[in-house]
């Protein structure tokens, strides 16, 4: 990367993380006169109002400004990019957690690490369209980790097979959710039992039993258990107990 791009690069980074980090820093002097009607925490939240109504596609600096009554231009006072909005809604979302009660067992806080992750994913979709590479950066973000890290502290497992338990019940959660949200979508366009109303008997004409025989058994039966092609939630209580009580043999 030629010395330039790297510099700018460099500056970039630097901005995002302040802004991430601005509660913490210093406020820096300004001019005398009245204050700012807005913060870049209200900029924040309208980002969020967005993409929870519109999704991430339709959010942009200019769709944001109109959100808040202003021109395109002035939001870039307050974040100098859509990325770096982005990345800010990100640590705000994070900040609405709720702490994991310490006085619960180890494998219920576990089981409430995945659970908060995925209700957050759930509450806000467009989190899935954002990549989770080195979002943990921000305040929000940090005291999520800690208090994950806290929740399983103390249990046998070493730091990095902690960080590593707290990495498997994440992506955990975020799967399911995807699956819970595209299933969602998917009734909200045609319920389930219309879905099947129209499918079965095609289904039951082009895909021959003999050569499908376990699909076709255990594919009824889910079927007409659960009155969907699959079940989300119950996957997902199943699965976050199993993989807690694998993750807890390990530290045993």
């Amino acid at each position: 990367m030629p010395a330039d791009e790297d510099a700018k690069s460099t500056a970039q980074a630097t901005q995002i993380l302040e802004l991430l980090w601005r509660h913490a820093l210093p406020s820096k002097p300004g001019a005398r006169g009245p204050k700012p009607g807005l913060t870049v925490d209200d900029v924040v939240s309208a980002g969020i109002t967005l993409a929870d109504r519109d999704g991430i596609d339709k959010l942009t600096i200019r769709a944001v400004a109109a959100e808040l009554g202003l021109r395109a231009m002035s939001l870039y006072t307050y974040v100098p990019s859509k990325d770096a909005l982005i990345v800010l809604m990100v640590d705000a979302v994070a900040a609405a957690d709720t702490p994991i009660p310490v006085d619960l067992p180890v494998r219920a806080r576990m089981i409430a690490i995945a659970t908060q992750i995925r209700a957050e994913l759930i509450e806000h979709p467009w989190l899935l369209e954002v990549s989770p590479w080195r979002q943990v950066l921000g305040p929000a973000r940090m005291r999520r980790y800690e208090r994950q890290l806290a929740a399983i502290d103390g249990v046998g497992l070493g730091d990095l097979v902690m960080d590593r338990a707290i990495a498997v019940l994440t992506d955990f959660a975020t799967g399911n959710a995807r699956l819970a949200i595209a299933a969602a979508g998917a009734a909200a366009q045609l319920s389930d039992a219309q879905w099947w109303e129209v499918s079965g008997p095609v289904l039951a004409r082009v895909m021959p039993a003999d050569e499908f025989p376990l699909a076709g058994r255990v594919g009824t039966a889910v079927g007409e258990y659960y009155q969907a092609p699959a079940d989300p939630d119950g996957a997902f209580d199943y699965g976050v107990v199993t993989l807690v009580d694998g993750i807890l043999a390990d530290a045993r």
